[in-house]
């Protein structure tokens, strides 16, 4: 049987547009086995699990469970890393900090983390603390797809030495097969295909506020449309920093279900106007090892057109 992601790289799918959406992130240190459903499949409480997952749906963020790359010994461990992230561009953070009984995200403001409010999210969780180092969350769990702990594990292994407690292993990013996968925190990029040398590049541009194309499948704080018109726009221009790019207006024609209009802006004033189409891509493909070959949705960007 070929892998998903060996089919996926074959067939050249393209990656922009394929990036989870979700204005806001919530980490949360689980070493352990992790089940295909993680949050309700692993060491963690599955109430609490739950709990957090419905909390987070209805708030527009993504709850992720991580664990230190290598062996995953969970006997005995009761303080837990967490981390809190927001990706709207211009204001993005992240909050970091321990917690002795992983229950206490209960207390978590919820409202204030839609709103992008860090000091309300801080009131709530005083363990909390800025952390300006970013974070690479990298897809490992082989329990969703052979692909991620095949391609992923090696991945994290190989750049927890280089960023010491900035790499961790993550239950689930989306994209099976475009492993090795990864999310980039707190400005919610994902990308695919990933490199050992591609993903450390990403940390370290990180630090300097320079976003990298190769790999790039979008920004988790847009919708898929979005997403491909962003990326279309940063490839046509050139535009390299992290947050010089958002998104005015985005949604589908009334005319045509299947078209999206996106108006794209520069926070220099620059402004685009990007026609994302969403077709189904030929020929049928698995989205993951193992399932029934279909046709994924692609969304499509056509060249940027400026305004004004």
């Amino acid at each position: 049987m070929t892998a998903c992601s060996e089919t996926s790289r074959l067939l050249d799918e393209p990656l922009a547009g394929t990036a989870p959406v979700a204005t806001s992130w919530i980490v949360v240190e689980q070493p352990g086995p992790w089940g295909r459903k993680a949050l309700t499949q692993s060491h963690l409480d599955p109430v609490l699990g739950a709990a957090l997952d419905t909390a987070a749906s209805a708030h527009g963020a993504r709850v992720a469970l991580v664990r230190w790359p290598g062996r995953h010994p969970d006997a005995g461990q009761v303080s837990r890393r967490v981390w809190v992230a927001s990706t709207r561009p211009g204001a993005s953070w992240l909050l970091g900090g321990r917690v002795d009984d992983v229950a206490d995200l209960g207390a978590l403001a919820w409202s204030g983390l839609e709103r992008g409010d860090r000091e309300w999210v801080r009131v709530s969780l005083p363990v909390l603390h800025p952390e300006a180092e970013p974070l690479l969350l990298v897809c490992t769990n082989g329990r969703r797809d052979v692909c991620c702990a095949n391609f992923g594990r090696p991945l994290a292994g190989s750049l927890r030495g280089r960023f010491p407690g900035r790499v961790w292993e993550t239950t689930h990013l989306g994209g099976h097969r475009f492993a090795p996968t990864a999310a980039l925190l707190p400005h919610g990029t994902l990308y695919g295909r990933l490199e050992p040398e591609a993903a450390a590049s990403l940390v370290e541009q990180a630090r300097l506020g320079r976003h990298v194309a190769d790999g790039y499948r979008g920004r988790s704080t847009f919708s898929r449309a979005g997403q491909a018109a962003e990326a279309a726009v940063r490839k046509a221009v050139g535009v390299d920093g992290l947050d010089d790019l958002d998104i005015e207006a985005d949604g589908p024609l009334d005319s045509h279900p299947d078209l999206w209009r996106v108006v794209v802006v520069h926070r220099d004033g620059r402004r685009w106007h990007v026609d994302v189409r969403a077709r189904p891509l030929e020929p049928a493909r698995p989205e993951s090892c193992g399932a029934a070959a279909v046709r994924p949705l692609a969304y499509l960007a056509d060249p940027p057109i400026m305004q004004g």
